[in-house]
């Protein structure tokens, strides 16, 4: 009896797309927070070295090292999406905004512990809140975490609906800029950030951290671009920008009336209230001249009595 046997097949070992989205996602965060730190610090340093210094190229400093530092953010973004490739994990974005967003908050947490309770209790909560982020991470509440966050749509840069629901969409964000722009001019005018370098003090027997370099232009124009990337992506999540399109829709169905019309409906607006107006006092006259005259129901006024003033008042605003 002949037994068929089937030859060797390679088995796949394909790369699980959870790990390979979590490796993204790290190498992107390190990535980002890199390009911040040479764009916050290490280019205002070596600008320091190169440009001129003193009070009559105070002006010319800064702005060149504005300059500078906007197109090293330009190139940085643009090798970042060049890394992504042609495919990048889908989540990918919103791994590294959880990956960041947990490297913060164990940085300041762990920071603000030990400065306070000590090293011990410091290294212990740091241990723990690395756990805490590589278990949530992994997780596959973490990895649902990065796919919403993805499919929510605040870190793409394609737009949704583009042709639709313009007018008002550029004046949400005209109104949305307005408002985050003129905080962070009145944070820059009272100077409520303060000059120098962003350091911070560390536990553990560490050296100031320096994060950024001249944080009174540096913190206002990170605080610039979160504003104008908010505004801009706020009127292009799908539940918005249907809401918005659907509003100009039904605005745009509304007859407005014509120049001539509208001054004629505000003559007889102004000239309705006034008749309203002289009608009621007529009224009220009429009633309290019968009530205290007549029928003497009211006390007619006095005009002989005088209030007495009380003197530690004084008569002046």
């Amino acid at each position: 009896m002949a037994t068929a046997v089937q030859p060797n097949s390679p088995v796949s070992t394909a790369t699980n797309p959870n790990t390979r989205l979590l490796l993204a996602s790290v190498a992107g965060a390190a990535f980002l927070i890199g390009g911040v730190i040479l764009a916050g610090f290490g280019v205002p340093r070596i600008l320091s070295e190169i440009l001129p210094s003193g009070k009559s190229a105070t002006f010319l400093s800064s702005f060149l090292q504005i300059a500078v530092q906007i197109g090293v953010i330009a190139g940085l973004v643009y090798v970042g999406s060049q890394l992504g490739g042609a495919n990048p994990p889908k989540g990918i974005r919103g791994g590294i905004f959880l990956v960041i967003s947990c490297v913060i908050a164990t940085f300041y947490i762990t920071r603000a512990v030990g400065l306070t309770f000590g090293d011990i209790p410091g290294a212990v909560t740091g241990a723990a809140l690395v756990y805490g982020s590589f278990w949530f991470l992994t997780s596959p509440r973490g990895i649902g975490a990065m796919h919403t966050l993805e499919e929510h749509g605040w870190f793409h840069a394609v737009g949704y609906k583009k042709t639709q629901g313009r007018r008002i969409r550029q004046y949400t964000i005209g109104g949305l800029l307005l408002v985050g722009l003129s905080g962070v001019w009145s944070m820059m005018s009272h100077n409520t950030i303060g000059t120098g370098d962003l350091s911070y003090v560390m536990p553990f027997g560490l050296s100031k951290l320096t994060v950024l370099s001249n944080k009174q232009y540096a913190v206002p124009m990170l605080l610039a671009a979160a504003v104008i990337w908010l505004a801009w992506r706020a009127v292009n999540i799908p539940t918005f920008a249907d809401f918005l399109i659907a509003t100009e829709a039904e605005i745009n169905k509304v007859s407005w009336s014509s120049r001539k019309r509208l001054i004629q409906d505000t003559i007889v607006v102004l000239v309705t209230t006034i008749l309203l107006t002289g009608f009621l006092l007529v009224i009220d006259l009429f009633w309290g001249w019968l009530l205290a005259d007549v029928v003497g129901v009211l006390p007619k006024p006095d005009p002989t009595k005088n209030k007495a003033k009380d003197p530690t008042q004084s008569s002046t605003w």
